[in-house]
C-alpha cells in the first residue's frame, strides 16, 4: 500500500512548507544582500528600498513583510555586523591575529564597512538596539584588553592604549574612506593583501615590546 498522502497534509505538505522556508531564507538574504550593497553605495538617507528590491530582483513589498521596510534592514545588517565582530578571534589571540582577522572582515566587506563611514558622516537614523553609551561602552572595554597586552608585554607601554586602538581603526578603514591616499602614498591597492601584509608588519613594528637594543648598541 502506499504511504503517499492527498491534499489533507502529511509527508506531502511537509515536504511543501519545507520547501518554502528555504525559498523564503534565500530571498531574505537576497534582500540583505542588496541592502548592504545599496546602503554601501548611497548612505541610507540616499538607498530607496525600489532600488533595494531592483538589485535584489524581488517585488518591493517584500521588503516589508520581511524586514518591516528600510529601517528594518539596516538594523539586522547592523546586528549581523556586531555578531560578526564579536566571533572574529578568540579569547587571548595575539595581537597579530587579531589585527589580521579585523582587517580581512572589514575589507573583504567594503560594502559593510561603508555604512560605518556613512554613519560617521553624520547619516544615521540611530542604532536600533544599541545606544551610544553601549557603544561606549564596547570602546572602553577593547581599549581593556589593549591595556592588558601592554602589561604582558606584548605591545609597547610608550603609547596610550586608546591612541593605539584609534590607529588600528583608522589604517583598517583608511581603503574604504580614502582609497586614494592608500594608492598614492604606498603605490599598492587599497583592499589588496599587499596593503593589508604592509599595515600588520608596519603596525607590528611600532607597537612591538619595549625589547629592541637602542640605536648604536649591538
Amino acid at each position: 500500500m502506499s504511504t503517499e498522502r492527498g491534499r489533507g497534509g502529511g509527508p506531502r505538505r511537509a515536504a511543501a512548507v519545507d520547501v518554502r522556508g528555504r525559498a523564503a531564507e534565500r530571498t531574505r538574504e537576497r534582500i540583505l544582500q542588496a541592502a548592504v550593497e545599496e546602503f554601501g553605495a548611497k548612505g541610507y538617507s540616499g538607498a530607496r528600498t525600489a532600488g533595494i528590491a531592483a538589485r535584489a530582483g524581488v517585488n518591493q513589498q517584500l521588503i516589508s513583510y520581511y524586514f518591516g521596510g528600510k529601517r528594518g534592514l539596516l538594523d539586522e545588517l547592523r546586528a549581523r555586523w556586531h555578531e560578526l565582530e564579536s566571533t572574529l578571534v578568540p579569547a587571548g589571540a595575539p595581537l597579530a591575529e587579531s589585527l589580521a582577522a579585523y582587517m580581512d572582515a572589514t575589507l573583504d566587506r567594503p560594502d559593510w564597512a561603508r555604512l560605518v563611514v556613512w554613519r560617521a558622516l553624520g547619516d544615521d537614523p540611530g542604532e536600533g538596539a544599541e545606544t551610544d553609551g553601549e557603544r561606549r561602552a564596547a570602546m572602553l572595554r577593547a581599549v581593556e584588553v589593549m591595556r592588558g597586552r601592554q602589561a604582558a608585554g606584548e605591545v609597547t607601554g610608550a603609547v596610550a592604549p586608546e591612541f593605539v586602538l584609534l590607529l588600528m581603526h583608522a589604517l583598517t578603514f583608511a581603503p574604504i574612506a580614502m582609497p586614494q591616499f592608500v594608492s598614492a602614498i604606498l603605490g599598492v591597492e587599497p583592499y589588496s593583501p599587499e596593503y593589508r601584509r604592509l599595515c600588520r608588519e608596519q603596525l607590528l613594528a611600532l607597537l612591538g615590546p619595549d625589547d629592541s637594543p637602542a640605536e648604536g648598541t649591538s
